[in-house]
């Protein structure tokens, strides 16, 4: 337990600045997914278009979470039916 109020505030901007950055990565990998999802190129590393929608839902799922922990700004981040449906 940290007992210095300096510690303990370098401490907490410790852990805010890192979820942001981790947030920030998530919103990213998200991005490179739709991007993935709209020129086709998923088709080169996912058997199924179901696999591949598993996959980009976890990487949601993993950007939300990072957003809850952060505390930033709610993400603009897709709703799967929708980024398919708008494919088709």
């Amino acid at each position: 337990m940290v007992t210095d109020p300096f510690m303990a505030a370098f401490s907490r901007f410790s852990i805010e600045a890192s979820a942001r950055q981790w947030h920030a990565l998530a919103e990213r990998r998200v991005a490179a997914y739709l991007d993935m999802y709209r020129s086709g190129r998923w088709r080169h590393y996912y058997a199924s278009q179901e696999e591949f929608a598993a996959r980009m839902l976890d990487v949601i799922k993993v950007a939300k979470a990072f957003q809850q922990i952060s505390g930033g700004p709610a993400p603009v981040l897709p709703d799967i039916q929708d980024v398919f449906r708008e494919a088709a």
